[in-house]
């Protein structure tokens, strides 16, 4: 199997003087980038770096991010992308436990780098003049006197390890999940080939390129001569603007990033018709924004992709909207199976319709080894040659897969099992909910009790919100018992909802008592009701 270096330089072979890359007012042809990426990658062996080596990146989605990427490819250097808001306890672990040789930063991450003391032990290459810098960017892209040549082949194979990705736990450290050249080309062109791109299709590049689904895309536009839009801050009304501006004809997102699109006031006068992918994944979409989202764009395709940073594919639905929460079926290089939640090995499957454990074969293409120097993880979730997701769901009559949540925020309220997932999908298609979380708050009587926190569209109040589970299909003992109005759902970086800090009380309460909200939503709502009943 190709390298990921051989993989960018088909693209360069293909199409030269195809746009490559794209950062505000730079734009680049794979020719032009290559050149690039290979001062850059002779750069890190000039600065020390050697085949093998580890790479410590915290950068935003700009250009200097993703040329370091594929400039690691080629030198065979690991990368190690770290989230850029990453506290310096979180830096200072991830450089000694990754072994990293250098730093690359920038001023929006100067402050973790300058108090780790791990990082100084390092050089440390600073962007835009970043403070506690041992040099600048412009060193990598310098020729240094004496030094060879670089030629423009790559110098990993497809066995070599091209990064480590941090798993950015809700709860205890971060767990390195290192992947070789060959598992993230076959997690590359599984996602071009179950999202159906086509040579030249141009992506948004705002998913973080610390995250499994950034690098995905980064690595998918090169495999079809695409274009990659960096978009170095998520911001609803700039990634509008850039879609117009460069025709994106295909958008990877987490759900939190669709509904701010849809939500922001320029959605309705901006040419959204390039784009006729959709694909999302990170965490579960909720029916209610499906619906939005579909009416939206009318996109061709419509796809739900649900994975993880160790093993990018599970299962695949190629129309989302179909059978709405459907994760479909496991994709092309993978095998997935449903045990029983309390499993001791991958044999004790699931009955049809029951809620397991979630697990994949590691003999797939796109699945990882092990984490890195966590033996006590591997012995939690590499059982018998299959990765024990953590994830909860099911497998209906037709064999499609729901995901229903994750082990640790399943509710037990009264000795039953309950999945937020499934009552956080009724409640979001009342017209005035925007947002819904679900989760369980201690309870003397029944150990958990179930709590709705809704951030609200228009007015709406709890009576209105039980009178409207109990007309739905939602059984009785998942009905929410409260419900919280808030002013946001916490969530993680990319998107997860953080359930934990709801039932600890972490949240802000929505004070307005909604009197002008309630006397304009009615017709709002009725609109609404009628496009959810179609």
């Amino acid at each position: 199997m190709l390298d990921l270096g051989r993989t960018f330089l088909q693209s360069v072979e293909r199409s030269p003087n195809a746009l490559a890359l794209v950062d505000g007012e730079l734009s680049l042809t794979y020719a032009q980038w290559h050149d690039i990426i290979v001062d850059v990658a002779d750069g890190l062996r000039g600065l020390g770096l050697a085949h093998g080596d580890r790479l410590l990146v915290v950068l935003q989605n700009r250009w200097e991010m993703a040329t370091l990427h594929w400039a690691c490819q080629f030198a065979g250097i690991v990368i190690v992308p770290l989230n850029w808001r990453a506290k310096p306890e979180e830096l200072d672990y991830c450089v000694s436990d990754a072994g990293a040789k250098a730093i690359v930063y920038e001023p929006v991450s100067a402050e973790a780098v300058m108090q780790s003391p791990a990082a100084q032990q390092v050089p440390r290459i600073g962007l835009d003049v970043a403070p506690g810098r041992s040099a600048g960017f412009d060193s990598l892209l310098t020729k240094v006197a004496g030094r060879a040549n670089s030629d423009a082949d790559a110098h990993a194979v497809a066995d070599d390890y091209s990064l480590i990705l941090y798993t950015s736990g809700t709860t205890g450290k971060a767990k390195g999940v290192p992947r070789r050249h060959r598992q993230e080309r076959a997690a590359a062109l599984a996602h071009v080939a179950q999202n159906l791109y086509r040579h030249g299709e141009c992506t948004l590049g705002v998913m973080p390129l610390y995250h499994t689904m950034g690098v995905r895309s980064l690595l998918a536009m090169a495999l079809v001569d695409g274009t990659f839009v960096c978009a170095r801050r998520w911001n609803a009304r700039f990634a509008l603007e850039a879609i117009a501006r460069h025709k994106v004809t295909c958008l990877y997102l987490v759900p939190t990033l669709y509904h701010d699109l849809l939500g922001d006031p320029a959605f309705a006068s901006t040419d959204t018709s390039t784009v006729t992918k959709l694909g999302f994944a990170g965490a579960p979409m909720n029916d209610g924004l499906l619906k939005r989202l579909s009416a939206a764009f009318e996109p061709q395709l419509f796809v739900n992709h649900y994975g993880s940073s160790e093993v990018y594919t599970f299962s695949i639905d190629q129309d989302a909207t179909k059978k709405p929460g459907s994760a479909g079926r496991a994709g092309i290089n993978t095998r997935l199976r449903v045990v029983k939640l309390d499993a001791g090995t991958p044999d004790d499957f699931a009955d049809v319709g029951e809620e397991g454990q979630i697990i994949v074969d590691l003999l797939g293409d796109e699945a990882f080894e092990g984490y890195w120097n966590r033996p006590d993880a591997n012995a939690k979730s590499l059982r018998d040659g299959w990765y024990f997701t953590g994830d909860t769901g099911y497998i209906d009559c037709d064999g499609d897969l729901y995901v229903s949540g994750r082990v640790d925020d399943m509710i037990i309220s009264g000795g039953e099992n309950i999945s937020p997932v499934d009552i956080e999908s009724v409640l979001s298609l009342h017209p005035a909910v925007d947002d819904v979380a679900v989760a369980g708050v201690k309870d003397e009587r029944w150990g958990q009790r179930v709590v709705a926190f809704i951030k609200r569209r228009e007015y709406v109040d709890a009576e209105t919100l039980d009178a409207y589970c109990r007309t739905s299909d939602l059984v009785n003992f998942k009905r929410p018992r409260e419900y919280v109005f808030v002013d946001d759902i916490p969530k993680s970086p990319v998107g997860k909802i953080l359930r934990r800090k709801l039932s600890a009380g972490e949240y802000l309460t929505d004070e307005s008592n909604g009197e002008s909200d309630r006397q304009r939503s009615n017709e709002t709502i009725q609109k609404q009701t009628e496009i959810n009943k179609e």
